[in-house]
């Protein structure tokens, strides 16, 4: 059992106190659920809240995709309006989801911020102070990297497919692939943004497929992007010959990695995540303080350790 596992039964017998206006309400706050990543997470909540209808009142929602900004900013601004007591939100933009998360918290709601930090200074700038529940994305890209260096060996030629530059973990994976990079002496030959979605990432790979032939190895962010590259691989006959890593461990991504065609994703356990906010969030609400990083799990995935 991993430790995000284990603290789910903790979490699980931990909520136990009586709240003074009956069951709170929990709003979940999400990213696109274009992404399948996104689609685990829900349902790992809806089942989990399934479970739990004695003690709280559950809604999630989310993007239509992942640039759909304003959506997340209606979101928490209904939930507030709704009276919804705890809002559980994995951000798409770190700095601008700060204002209106601000106001949530000023309202009197308990906001618990998961899977992309929210920007340290702009939450200074508004006053509030928010723990991070999620997991080292720059510690878990370099293993992602360093698998894919591994591979290669020195030498060996890259391109990187960068999330949002909006999002916190968009520029930690950023980040952690470079550090593989510099360590496993690769040659870096572009990075660019397909802003975490599959066809844009379609576009992308080919585009970089004509610019350097030369590819050895791809690094994505996110599966959903990954998923856009081995379609272009696929496309141009190259799947397999080109090695890909990305992050997230969603099921799509699996038979991939079974058949050669990606090397490597991590694992950060999406269902977990937003299990944890809930009970993170129901404990706060019985007046525990939160601060901080309260990290998550990563795990490196590979053939060898799927079923």
């Amino acid at each position: 059992m991993t430790s995000a596992v284990a603290s789910i039964a903790l979490l699980a017998l931990g909520i136990s106190p009586v709240f003074a206006a009956g069951k709170p309400k929990v709003g979940l706050v999400m990213k696109s659920l274009a992404n399948e990543f996104f689609k685990v997470m829900e349902a790992g909540a809806e089942d989990y809240a399934a479970k739990n209808t004695d003690k709280f009142d559950f809604k999630a929602v989310g993007m239509k995709d992942e640039r759909d900004f304003a959506a997340q900013v209606d979101s928490i601004e209904n939930f507030v309006t709704q009276k919804y007591d705890i809002i559980v939100v994995a951000p798409a933009d770190s700095k601008a989801m700060v204002t209106p998360i601000a106001k949530a918290v000023k309202a009197g709601v308990v906001v618990i911020n998961i899977d992309v930090e929210l920007d340290s200074d702009a939450k200074k700038a508004a006053g509030i102070d928010l723990a991070f529940f999620g997991p080292d994305n720059r510690a878990g890209a370099k293993l992602a990297g360093d698998a894919l260096a591994k591979a290669l060996g020195p030498g060996g030629k890259v391109v990187i497919l960068e999330g949002n530059p909006e999002a916190d973990n968009a520029q930690q994976r950023k980040k952690g692939f470079d550090d593989s990079v510099a360590e496993g002496k690769l040659q870096l030959l572009d990075s660019k943004t397909a802003h975490w979605e599959t066809e844009e990432a379609n576009t992308l790979m080919t585009n970089f497929l004509t610019q350097y032939p030369g590819i050895q190895g791809v690094m994505a962010a996110n599966d959903s992007m990954a998923l856009g590259v081995v379609k272009a691989l696929d496309a141009a006959g190259k799947s397999g010959q080109i090695k890909v890593v990305a992050f997230d461990n969603i099921p799509a991504v699996q038979p991939l990695i079974k058949s050669g065609k990606m090397l490597a994703t991590i694992e950060q356990y999406g269902a977990q995540m937003a299990v944890l906010g809930i009970g993170y969030g129901l404990r706060q609400l019985a007046g525990e303080k939160f601060t901080g990083w309260v990290k998550t799990d990563i795990k490196l995935i590979t053939a060898k350790d799927l079923p």
